[in-house]
């Protein structure tokens, strides 16, 4: 890459810029904000900002042994994303990152990997099929709210909304997905949650050769929690399954799980070992992972910028009271019609996307603009900083304002990458929007909220972007 221009800081043996980045990170992110201001790029990519500034748009970076090119350039990325799908995808490295907590499912997949998962699961994010999840949304979401009425009362009281966004979530990709609830997957939860924190902790040592064979204190907890996990994974497995061999049911089920079980029989039937029931397991972890972590943080950072933002707060209470009524439940059918929530909604994405970065590996020559990209290596596209340049969006570019959403048209799939784009774009996109726009609508209609004095303002990357103390809201019923 050199001889294309393309440098960047110099590698130290064996851990590269690992090092170097690690210390930047953590002097960065070591102190809270003094304010809610939405400046974080070098917070948390504090490497990016120094380097970028150094080496311009491109630049080589050096995990460990393994060179990752940094790219800013929108029309490649486009490219990449959109034209290269079929000859890029997940590394070596970042499958051993994620081995023990999602697997080999459609998440970490590639080539014929993928495309088997993403059309077997694709028929559970259709339309139709999204339409009747709609009324599970509306009935978790009610039951949240008339537990919240009874804690509050008729006061205003605080509340940590992030552990309820995570709860109400996961009850419902449990029920939309699974034909499960959040009860009866509470501990499934609590340890995929963990197992999350303690994966991504080891996830820094993965550049040394060995590191995941030392029976260190991290690797021996991984290990203990992905048992548990897939213990727990294999009882809702085979009460499913116990269903349909007792006659209530011909089929699986039309959920995921059922879908993913109907199409492990037909391989069984055809001697196909492919689908197995590890890989069930790896697509259930993947799915209960992304269908609840990444939409839970959207509503978490949607809530604190509305109840930073009152005026938007009232202008979206405003809209919703309109195209529902005061006290009318949300209506799939009627959803587009929320135009300052989408607005608030893509603004909130812009500014914390749950996904800070996405990577990809070149699996063989490719050919991007100017550049060659040799097989082997991988590229680093900062989410992050693209949602927040300048150059792309304007002076403002740290400021909230949904309105950039409205009248100018925007780069989806260049400057606007929160579900990544092309072929290989998240497959519940559409899910989680809708999810999305009914849980807000709806806790909008009946309270108000308002900043916590006792929120402090300190985002932080653990594979995702998350608020590192919750959010506290002052929540105040309002009179229907």
């Amino acid at each position: 890459m050199e001889q294309q221009g393309v440098t960047g800081p110099k590698p130290r043996p064996l851990t590269g810029n690992i090092l170097e980045i690690s210390a930047m990170v953590s002097q960065s992110a070591s102190k809270d904000c003094d304010s809610i201001h939405h400046d974080i790029v070098g917070r948390l990519l504090p490497h990016y900002v120094a380097w970028s500034k150094q080496y311009g748009k491109r630049f080589i970076v050096w995990n460990g042994t393994d060179p990752r090119l940094c790219l800013t350039e929108t029309e490649l990325i486009k490219e990449l994303l959109m034209k290269h799908n079929g000859v890029s995808g997940r590394s070596w490295l970042q499958q051993q990152g994620t081995k023990n907590f999602i697997g080999r499912g459609l998440l970490m997949a590639n080539g014929q990997d993928w495309h088997h998962q993403r059309h077997l699961a694709a028929p559970a994010f259709t339309g139709e099929r999204l339409k009747g999840y709609a009324r599970h949304m509306v009935e978790c979401t009610s039951k949240l709210v008339e537990r919240l009425r009874k804690e509050v009362g008729e006061g205003a009281n605080e509340v940590e909304i992030g552990e309820e966004m995570h709860k109400l979530t996961a009850d419902i990709i449990s029920r939309t997905k699974f034909g499960s609830s959040f009860e009866k997957g509470k501990e499934l939860f609590n340890h995929l949650t963990v197992l999350q924190r303690r994966c991504a902790q080891a996830t820094r040592h993965l550049c040394f050769p060995g590191s995941r064979f030392l029976p260190s204190k991290y690797n021996r907890e991984i290990k203990s929690l992905k048992k548990e996990v897939e213990r727990l994974l294999i009882e809702i497995i085979q009460s499913r399954r116990d269903c349909a061999e007792m006659g209530r049911s011909s089929t699986h089920g039309d959920d995921l799980l059922g879908l993913l079980l109907n199409e492990m029989d037909i391989d069984k039937n055809n001697n196909n070992n492919n689908n197995n029931l590890q890989l069930i397991m790896d697509e259930c972890k993947t799915f209960f992972f992304a269908g609840h972590e990444t939409t839970a943080l959207l509503l978490t950072w949607t809530t604190m910028l509305l109840a930073d933002n009152p005026t938007w707060q009232e202008k979206v209470r405003e809209e919703v009271r309109e195209v529902f009524g005061r006290n009318g439940l949300p209506s799939v059918d009627q959803l587009s019609k929320l135009t300052s929530l989408s607005k608030v909604i893509n603004e909130s994405l812009r500014l914390y996307p749950p996904a800070t970065l996405l990577p990809r590996m070149a699996f063989e020559d490719l050919k991007l603009g100017d550049l060659t990209i040799p097989k082997g290596l991988s590229i680093w596209i900062p989410v992050l900083a693209i949602h927040h340049s300048e150059e792309l969006w304007g002076k403002d570019a740290n400021q909230f304002n949904p309105e950039r959403f409205g009248g100018r048209p925007f780069a989806s799939g260049r400057h606007f990458i929160p579900f990544a784009a092309g072929p290989r774009n998240c497959i519940g996109q559409q899910f989680a929007l809708m999810e999305a726009k009914i849980i807000l609508a709806t806790l909008i209609s009946k309270f108000n909220f308002t900043i916590s004095k006792n929120y402090r303002h300190a985002p932080i990357v653990v594979l995702t972007l998350k608020p590192k103390y919750g959010v506290q809201v002052i929540l105040k019923p309002l009179v229907s």
